[in-house]
């Protein structure tokens, strides 16, 4: 046990350092680290998403660390985009191979632990994800021990013996607020829970859509969860007894993530449930794994569709925005799993007006899933399902659930393209 500055210290320059990230954020460590910016250079920071203020993506720190980051969060965006950080474009299933293979080799793992039981086992709370490798193949461990971390059950669990130094705190872990869900989302929610079956097996993540398509499953039975992530929004089903996973065929009647997100009624739900199973990404994001539940139902989003069908979700045209993350790994295991369904499920404009589907994708605009993944997507128009269609029949169908202001601009350009209307 030593102090946050002692643990600082035994960073080196040209050290690279994982950082845990979503609630799990340590960043009293991490800031303290940053502290020492004047002593240290050509720090390599690798991690997924992180919360809170980072120091380390200010512009004062960019000549001692280096970020290389395998999902972009709004709290690195910006620093990302510049030559201050980079971003590693990588399966969320696949990111323990850069440690296990010895491809980023991690000196140092910057963590956060609930304290150690009486046989000497810390929990590594809601964000098990590619912490797990990180801890099990870094050089050095440094972590904050927090009774503050819900005790998780699954395979986050970690000796004592594996941390090097440790750093006491007592401070709530990072919450997320649940987000209101406006008109368009619950109509896009009332479409997608009318495409989940009873008896399904659900992925979806975090926000007002996820949030929407699970406030209208109340009246379905036998509902299963294998997910990476989940949020507050899933609580409702559970304590109503629609999600049972009793049809499930991994892990039959457990809830199955590598990480969760939410408020302090969620971690209170999680702490010390045997319900839950937290494991690591390389096994929830794992397709064939995830292809053997029944009817996987996976729900995604994306920031732009062409009328073909391929999928954006990671920038901008060239302005990286988030990541690839655990897309493609459930959009596939969902579409070869026994009555499957992968769905798209975005609103048909941005705030300002524009269009999300789109004649082609922006210059620059990275493919996170081919036309050749994308079964069913839905706006608030309705419900579209683009397997088995030609590139015409795609633009067509992907036209009538288009924001009508747009229709008939989506329609010229369907017409240059395929020369029919």
């Amino acid at each position: 046990m030593v102090t946050a500055a002692e643990a600082a210290a035994s960073v080196k320059s040209g050290d690279r350092i994982f950082l845990q990230g979503a609630a799990m954020t340590p960043n009293t460590l991490i800031n303290t680290i940053c502290d020492r910016y004047q002593e240290l250079e050509n720090v390599e920071i690798i991690s997924i998403h992180t919360e809170g203020e980072v120091k380390y993506a200010l512009p004062p720190y960019k000549d001692s660390f280096k970020i290389n980051s395998c999902f972009v969060g709004g709290n690195v965006r910006k620093a990302v985009n510049t030559n201050q950080g980079d971003y590693i474009p990588i399966f969320l299933s696949e990111i323990h191979y850069l440690f296990r293979r010895n491809i980023l080799p991690l000196d140092v793992a910057v963590i956060q632990v609930s304290p150690p039981d009486v046989h000497g086992y810390c929990s590594l709370g809601v964000s098990v994800d590619i912490a797990l490798p990180a801890v099990e193949t870094a050089k050095k461990v440094i972590a904050q021990v927090n009774p503050q971390v819900p005790r998780t059950h699954g395979d986050g669990i970690i000796h004592k013996s594996k941390i090097d130094l440790a750093v006491e705190l007592d401070e709530p872990i990072h919450a997320a607020p649940i987000s209101a869900i406006s008109d368009i989302e619950f109509q896009i929610g009332k479409h997608v829970a009318g495409l989940i079956e009873d008896g399904a097996t659900l992925q979806l993540g975090i926000g007002s859509i996820p949030n929407a398509v699970l406030n209208k499953l109340g009246g379905h039975k036998r509902l299963g969860v294998h997910t990476e992530m989940f949020s507050d929004g899933l609580l409702p089903l559970v304590e109503t007894g629609v999600i049972t996973g009793e049809e499930k065929e991994i892990k039959t009647g457990k809830i199955v993530t590598c990480f969760a997100a939410g408020t302090k009624k969620l971690y209170d739900f999680i702490d010390d449930n045997p319900l839950v199973h937290f494991k690591e990404a390389a096994y929830t994001n794992d397709t064939g794994l995830i292809a053997r539940n029944p009817k996987v139902t996976a729900i995604n989003s994306a920031i732009e569709i062409d009328l073909t069908g391929q999928i954006c979700a990671d920038s901008i045209g060239m302005r990286h925005f988030s990541g690839v993350g655990g897309q493609m790994d459930f959009i596939r295991g969902a579409a070869i799993s026994k009555g499957g369904k992968p769905i798209f499920a975005l609103s048909s404009a941005t705030a300002k007006g524009i269009s999300k589907i789109t004649p082609t994708l922006k210059e620059g605009a990275g493919v996170t899933s081919t036309r050749a993944h994308v079964h069913y997507v839905v706006t608030e128009y309705g419900v579209v399902n683009l397997f088995g269609k030609n590139l015409y029949e795609r633009a067509k169908a992907l036209i009538s659930i288009a924001h009508p202001d747009h229709r008939e601009n989506l329609d010229k350009a369907a017409y240059n393209r395929f020369g029919r209307a």
